[in-house]
């Protein structure tokens, strides 16, 4: 059996929470996935409490899973000496989902000011995956010359846009075949995901 995946998922201040809650139960239940790097900013966890009236940082994994994590760890957005901030940690690659415009800056300009920002960093300085779910319209030229400088640094921008040819019945069904795409990316493809079958 291959060894088991170590990812990051950070969320940040951009709208989208349910695209977030359904990549975590998606990366806690693959049996392929051994630890999740769980790290909210404190940006992410207002909207958590807008979007999905989940308020407060205390126990959010929980409340997102429904049940207990078995494999998920949390660290503050403050912790710049969390294992996911040093190149010698063992990490698989990193998902920011959703990534707003001010941490996609922080990402492309290299400052690293936050947790998510340095393990971002580190992905890129370590040749890891990196893919920024980037979530924002319409676009001004700062946006997408950051888009640019991640992209050439490295990094795989992943636009937070639903698809419709699946015809979704739901949010719900909407968020998990995007979760579906970015997971397959990262070489994770889910049972279940939509295939377009021309015939």
């Amino acid at each position: 059996m291959s060894e088991l995946r170590n990812l990051t998922l950070a969320v940040t201040g951009a709208s989208g929470s349910i695209y977030a809650a359904e990549m975590l139960r998606a990366l806690e239940a693959d049996a392929r996935v051994g630890k999740v790097n769980f790290v909210a900013s404190e940006n992410a966890l207002r909207v958590f409490a807008e979007e999905m009236q989940l308020s407060g940082r205390t126990g959010l994994v929980e409340k997102l899973l429904g049940v207990a994590a078995v494999k998920t760890q949390q660290h503050p957005e403050s912790d710049i000496g969390a294992n996911v901030a040093s190149g010698s940690y063992p990490s698989d690659g990193m998902i920011v989902l959703p990534c707003s415009m001010g941490t996609l800056a922080g990402i492309a300009n290299g400052m690293a000011a936050n947790l998510i920002q340095r393990a971002a960093d580190v992905c890129l300085k370590e040749r890891r995956p990196l893919v920024l779910c980037v979530r924002e319209t319409p676009l001004n030229r700062i946006h997408l010359r950051n888009m640019q400088l991640a992209s050439d640094a490295g990094a795989t921008i992943f636009p937070v846009i639903p698809t419709l040819y699946n015809l979704p019945q739901s949010t719900t069904a909407m968020a998990r075949e995007f979760v579906n795409r970015v997971l397959a990316h990262v070489g994770l493809p889910q049972a279940g995901a939509y295939q377009w079958r021309a015939d």
